[in-house]
């Protein structure tokens, strides 16, 4: 390969690189406007009035009714009270506790993330003691997606305590009519659970960090290519005294 293809190939490389570092800033420049965005339209569902049962029970989508919040009344279903292991609250492990609302009317329930209770490590099986009222309830929270999912080995577990939870499982394994949405409880810690939750991460910066890291690389790759391939090859001649016989 003579030297005029090998600098034409090298180029060639140096621009695809170049072309393939900055979409891909840009790229992660788009993620995280997109993040901006939601996290503005989060504040603004945030400032609305609270819900009411009556909302929920329209039957229609509720995903527009996300992190809206909301004062429902109703029974708690003890007996399907769920708790999720591994979670953490102000760095500490325990248990997310999940307990089924039945709203005034009986025509649905929503899963309530009510809180975290620490668990006991000498004997893992034991369940927390949560107090859970009986009788009609008024509780406040925000409107919630179902819970996130930790990476769990094996077939799913069941039982009261779990590492993850599917709204449809739980609504088949209890009966009830379990809406797709959950309610995250807020107020003052009561019951044997805390409700300390943090505010909603979306890792905007992640997204700002991986794009300066693509950019970097890109003028990393633009740098390297100027210094080997013209400015070094350059110096090279002028000190080449064969160049002055």
């Amino acid at each position: 390969m003579n030297v005029r293809w090998k600098l034409a190939l090298i180029a060639l490389s140096a621009l695809l690189a170049l072309a393939a570092t900055i979409s891909l800033g840009r790229w992660q420049l788009s993620r995280a406007d997109q993040k901006l965005t939601l996290q503005a339209a989060m504040d603004g569902q945030n400032s609305k009035s609270a819900l009411d049962s009556t909302a929920l029970l329209s039957g229609g989508d509720l995903t527009p009714l996300l992190y809206q919040r909301a004062r429902l009344r109703g029974t708690w279903v003890r007996e399907a009270t769920v708790f999720l292991d591994n979670r953490q609250m102000n760095d500490r492990v325990g248990f997310f506790a999940m307990t089924p609302l039945l709203l005034e009317g009986g025509r649905a329930a929503i899963l309530v993330q009510r809180g975290w209770v620490p668990r006991n490590f000498a004997d893992r099986a034991q369940l927390p003691a949560v107090v859970t009222p009986t009788g009609t309830v008024e509780i406040e929270g925000h409107i919630a997606p179902a819970p996130s999912k930790l990476y769990e080995p094996g077939r799913p577990s069941g039982g009261p305590i779990r590492q993850n939870l599917d709204l449809k499982e739980l609504a088949a394994d209890s009966g009830l009519p379990l809406l797709a949405v959950s309610l995250r409880q807020t107020g003052s810690s009561s019951e044997g659970l805390l409700r300390e939750w943090p505010p909603v991460n979306l890792g905007v910066d992640k997204h700002y960090g991986y794009a300066f890291q693509w950019f970097g690389l890109a003028g990393l790759i633009a740098v390297l290519f100027l210094w080997f391939q013209m400015i070094r090859p350059f110096i090279q001649r002028r000190k080449d005294p064969s160049r002055h016989v």
